[in-house]
């Protein structure tokens, strides 16, 4: 599982495959550092999510903003702002350009301006889709990730001896990281047989430099259809 760490709090998605049977070692290829607190949500008509971490990042102190409605990327985003205590939820179907188009559906830009929490990279850029339609977007960074140098030596050594059958990869830049470090570690002769569970084809298009063949697409960019991939591919478990 190459996603980041939360500080200790359990991932959803491990936690699933975990209860499938899998068995899971973590290897998160980006850390992510909180940057600041909740911001000030005068004029604005609705915050945009388009990652869990950002609401991981302005919690517990959300205030007026959980009456506020709130677009969010992707089931799993949603569902967490929930438990969180927005009240309006409106999700997309898992990436940013999806969630734009339902902005512009449910939301005018005369109602005020719309916050986007977001991180310092930015997977789609939102401001770029909607501000030339008139929409005010503010783009508030409250996290940064970066990105490892290495896999953690247990990992490599465990690449190296063939101990591993599948590959987690849900964003293109955790793909382009992953890449980067087997060609660092000479490892890409070792990958031929792992299964690559990719969460889009922009995925699993940062695996080409390695000449991976075997990269097996979600049906949708969520955490859900995840699942049902690697249940699909890992018939052997059920």
């Amino acid at each position: 599982m190459t996603r980041p760490d939360l500080d200790g709090e359990p991932d959803p998605l491990s936690k699933a495959l975990a209860a499938a049977g899998h068995h899971i070692t973590q290897a998160p290829l980006l850390a992510i550092s909180l940057t600041g607190p909740m911001p000030p949500i005068d004029g604005v008509q609705a915050l945009i999510v388009t990652s869990r971490n950002g609401l991981r990042a302005v919690a517990p102190v959300f205030g007026r903003a959980l009456d506020l409605p709130l677009f969010a990327v992707g089931p799993g985003t949603g569902e967490l702002a929930r438990a969180l205590g927005f009240r309006h939820v409106v999700e997309g179907p898992g990436t940013g350009r999806e969630l734009a188009e339902i902005i512009r559906a449910e939301a005018t830009p005369a109602a005020g301006a719309l916050m986007h929490i977001a991180s310092d990279t930015l997977a789609f850029d939102m401001k770029g889709a909607l501000a030339p339609l008139g929409y005010e977007i503010r783009t508030e960074v409250v996290y940064r990730t970066e990105t490892t140098t290495a896999f953690p030596a247990a990992v490599a050594d465990r690449l190296r001896q063939g101990g591993f059958d599948g590959v987690v990869l849900m964003s293109p830049r955790t793909a382009r990281v992953y890449a980067k470090l087997v060609a660092d570690a000479a490892l890409a002769s070792m990958i031929g047989g792992l299964r690559h569970f990719c969460l889009s084809e922009a995925v699993a298009r940062e695996l080409a430099p390695l000449g991976v063949a075997d990269a097996a697409v979600a049906r949708l960019p969520n955490s859900q259809e995840m699942l049902a991939l690697i249940a699909r591919e890992t018939p052997d478990l059920d």
